[in-house]
């Protein structure tokens, strides 16, 4: 796409009364959590034995997956280098870099030294994830709610460390990281007494959480599911539950894409909740068959999303981060896909008239609004997301395929 390009595409979105120079500056500005966990097969790098699957799954074996934290590292900085724009790695406490065989309980800042090293080199921000799967003491698909209280204690304890490193990194980063708190525990047939188990989970996250923090290093989310495998009868931590949590001890709202019902739209709840919380968690993904977890496409779910977020004024209240994994296809390719998705979806929102549509709504013009919505499909937009890459220094069309495909072939023999 040349400058004459760009040019032409100005003038044209100029006509509708859209601003493509101030759309790029703001979407530059944008940083979006890259998740980890797509680079493995969310595997990890705990040294100590008795982990098991704990219902997270990533299907395929398509050649390549990282083994090291090195490896990770090294996929993980091509794909920044793919991606417009300066953003941030989400990180799960199972991907510590450390040669000590520590429990879940046992965990400390410096088992993820290196990590902040390399965000620090990068010019990346970090978030973190207690990761209460996959071990032993969940294999009952229970944790901070079980009834016996020597595991309990255990998982309140992770929790706790999580806490602590989470607000470690942003201390030495100088970004808040969100330490999002995500919970397996369920039941697979229906029980008898949901309460117990929920009074259970809100004592275990008071008790976690009990320690203020300063949110200029570390921000609690709690995180939602309607339901997992092997607990499809009942899941203790709801939305609901979560929801109300969130609104009660004032922590981030993490709404996850994958994990509501397929019919519901998650993009009409954002406004929805955004009266009751100060912040959200976005954890956008495209659940095929509920939480599914497939690399995200520029799709209606995900424009929708990106607009709500543009017209309901909540971009700088809400973090936006990624969660899908595939194993099927190249994982560096899915990154990037995923992420520019994303950011393409942002900038077609930021690109819409907006006082226009507004301005149809709010006189109850509906067939202005209807007509509206409909031709600005027919935009440029594609010249100003090329635009915004040449800025970027990042390639676009047919230069990123190439590339994608290049460094995969250098990682395919990783086996």
């Amino acid at each position: 796409m040349t400058t004459t390009s760009y040019d032409a595409a100005r003038e044209v979105f100029a006509e509708w009364g859209s601003d493509t120079e101030a759309a790029i500056k703001r979407l530059s500005g944008i940083p979006i959590s890259v998740h980890c966990w797509q680079g493995d097969d969310v595997v990890g790098f705990e040294k100590k034995s008795g982990s098991s699957g704990g219902g997270i799954q990533a299907t395929g074996n398509h050649p390549g997956r990282a083994r090291t934290p090195d490896e990770l590292r090294a996929d993980l900085e091509f794909a920044y280098s793919r991606i417009p724009g300066k953003h941030r790695l989400n990180l799960h406490a199972c991907y510590l870099d450390t040669d000590e065989t520590p429990n879940r309980d046992e965990i400390e800042f410096r088992h993820f030294a290196p990590w902040v090293d390399w965000a620090r080199d990068q010019g990346l921000g970090l978030d973190f994830n207690p990761t209460f799967f996959a071990h032993a003491k969940a294999d009952d698909n229970l944790t901070l709610s079980h009834p016996d209280q020597g595991i309990r204690e255990f998982w309140i304890e992770h929790g706790r460390r999580c806490r602590e490193i989470a607000a470690e990194m942003g201390r030495a980063l100088g970004s808040p990281a969100v330490n999002n708190i995500w919970v397996p525990d369920g039941y697979k047939d229906t029980p008898v007494d949901r309460m117990s188990a929920r009074l259970r989970l809100e004592t275990s996250l008071d008790t976690m959480l009990a320690t203020p923090l300063d949110p200029a290093h570390m921000l609690d989310a709690v995180e939602s599911k309607l339901f997992g495998i092997g607990v499809e009868a009942c899941t203790v931590g709801s939305h609901e539950f979560y929801m109300g949590y969130a609104i009660r001890k004032g922590t981030v709202l993490c709404l996850d894409m994958g994990h509501f019902h397929p019919t519901e739209n998650i993009a009409d709840k954002l406004s929805a909740v955004s009266l009751s919380v100060d912040q959200i968690l976005l954890h956008v993904s495209r659940p095929m068959r509920w939480d599914s977890d497939h690399v995200i496409l520029l799709n209606d779910d995900i424009q929708q999303m990106a607009q709500e977020l543009v017209f309901s004024d909540l971009l700088d209240r809400t973090h936006i981060g990624l969660d899908f994994f595939d194993a099927t296809i190249s994982r560096t390719a899915a990154w990037v896909i995923g992420v520019r998705n994303m950011q393409k979806a942002l900038l077609r929102a930021l690109l819409m008239p907006r006082d226009r549509l507004l301005t149809a709504e709010q006189s109850l013009d509906f067939t202005t609004r209807f007509v509206l919505t409909e031709e600005i499909k027919d935009l440029p937009f594609g010249a100003v997301w090329a635009e915004f890459c040449t800025r970027m220094d990042v390639p676009a069309g047919a230069p990123l395929i190439s590339d994608l495909d290049s460094y995969q072939s250098s990682v395919a023999t990783r086996g």
